[in-house]
């Protein structure tokens, strides 16, 4: 069967980046690293460096081949977590990292991926019957930076 696997490209400091991804969720690790050991538009042997590697059940590779294109927010991870204490651990993991807090959930790593720190709270509440309880869901959101349920359920109950 095909497998389909999301690849990073990484200017430099891959290493580090799989090292700190690998710590923040549990079940993760890095699976193959290899270099190119050919001539590439990267440069030449040895400078093409290529790994593999799963956080919790999703896999991806991960490439650090010298100039590319910076992350964009049209890519990014979400972590789907049970509680407030997860979101407050991964949250400050990564902006303890250097990473940069956006909006809605979202914080850029210092490396410049995406991340979205989402609780599952969040879905249930936006997908109740509730329409007007879900819309006040969603205008609470849109006004926090790192998501907070007791917020949230505030907001879904007016």
């Amino acid at each position: 069967m095909m497998e389909v696997v999301q690849t990073l490209w990484f200017a430099d400091g891959m290493d580090e980046a799989l090292a700190f991804y690998t710590s923040l969720i549990p079940d993760s690790g890095v699976d193959t690293l290899w270099t190119m050991a050919a001539d590439s538009p990267a440069g030449p042997p040895g400078s093409v460096r290529v790994a593999t590697f799963h956080l919790g059940d999703q896999r991806y590779q991960a490439m650090e081949a010298g100039d590319g294109e910076p992350f964009t927010p049209a890519f990014s991870i979400t972590l789907l977590c049970d509680d407030q204490a997860e979101v407050d651990g991964l949250w400050s993991a990564i902006a303890d990292g250097g990473g940069t807090p956006v909006a809605c959930g979202w914080i850029r790593d210092r490396w410049g991926l995406s991340w979205q720190i989402v609780p599952r709270r969040l879905t249930e509440l936006m997908a109740q019957p509730d329409k007007e309880a879900a819309r006040r869901v969603a205008e609470a959101m849109m006004r926090m930076v790192k998501l907070d349920i007791a917020s949230l359920e505030a907001a879904s109950k007016g």
